[in-house]
């Protein structure tokens, strides 16, 4: 578990990551990270969910249109 404090930065209120919490996560500085409410609380990652949900969605649809889609493949 890492305490982590809530800072002025500029006009606005931030937070500075632990390096290991960086390294962990694969991020350097200018990558978003996206913080998502769940049932237990708050989720940071840095994998954006509308992707996430935009891939399932694909998932699905590529079973029921699987001849179509390798015809528009050639």
């Amino acid at each position: 578990m890492h305490a982590i404090k809530i800072r002025q930065i500029g006009n606005s209120l931030g937070v500075t990551l632990p390096k290991e919490v960086l390294h962990k996560l694969n991020l350097k500085e200018g990558d978003t990270i996206y913080l998502t409410e769940t049932t237990d609380g708050f989720q940071i990652t840095p994998y954006d969910p509308d992707f996430e949900a935009a891939m399932q969605a694909f998932a699905e649809t590529r079973k029921n249109y699987r001849n179509a889609l390798r015809e528009l493949a050639k």
